[in-house]
This record gives structure tokens, sequence and C-alpha cells, in this order.
């Protein structure tokens, strides 16, 4: 699924298609260059999701967790992973296989870790304020 935004007030939008593409799954990747705006959208995709905390990135903690009505919501940014075996000293397993939603950021510093279904958002920088989004489902 292909969809464009043009100013940040379109990204809640963006994630209720989003949201409505993924049906019942629960993780999601999101790749895209530097200053894409990842976080953006995952702030934007939380909020939808009820999330009340403040939605911040993970970078030098490596996950977070955001609480909403059925669940939790686990945030991972792995641009400052220097191991592999960072990723199984925070417990990985238990995080991606808990049921809950589970959204990463710099996947492919992990690609070897990542479950068999999840949904892969792309976000590419079109101009300062516009971005295209690429929606699939990926199953290993």
């Amino acid at each position: 699924m292909n969809l464009e935004v043009n100013s940040l007030t379109a990204l809640g939008s963006a994630a209720k298609a989003l949201l409505s593409f993924a049906e019942e799954e629960k993780v999601f990747i999101f790749e895209g260059e530097m200053g894409a705006g990842k976080t953006t959208f995952i702030k934007a995709l939380c909020a939808e999701l009820g999330v009340e905390d403040v939605v911040s990135s993970p970078t030098f903690s490596l996950v977070n967790e955001y609480a909403m009505s059925t669940g939790v919501v686990y945030h991972f940014d792995f641009y400052r992973i220097r191991d592999i075996r960072e990723a199984y000293d925070i417990g990985y397993e238990e995080y991606f296989y808990s049921g809950n939603i589970c959204l990463i950021e710099w996947p492919e510093r992990i690609e070897e870790l990542l479950p068999e279904h999840y949904i892969k958002v792309e976000i590419k920088v079109l101009s300062p304020d516009r971005r295209a989004f690429n929606f699939s489902k990926n199953y290993l």
C-alpha cells in the first residue's frame, strides 16, 4: 500500500491507514534515512493506538515501553547497537513474541532476529514537508 503525506497533520490519517492495513499483525519495522520521520510517524501511530505516555526515541535505552488500554507498545531503536548480542541482552524475544505491539526502528541492524511475520513501513523523503509511505506484509 502506498500513500503520500504532505504535512505533519496528515500523519494521523497515515497511521489509521497503517493500522487498518496491518489487521492483526503486531510487529512493525520502520525503514528510512536518518531524518525521514520514523520517530515522528511512530508518535502519530501511538496516538492512534491510544497511548497517553510521552513517545520519544529510545536511542540510548534501545527500548521504551508505553501503556495503552489494551496492553503495551514496545518501541525499539537499534541505530546505536554495536553488536547483535545487545539485542539478546535486552531479551528481544520476550518483546517480539509477547503478543504486544512492537515498533522497530533501524531493523536492518538486527535483521536475523526479526520474527517471521511483520509489517514493513518504508518512509521516503520527497521534500521537507512531504513523505511517501509504503506498507507491506512480510512473511519469511
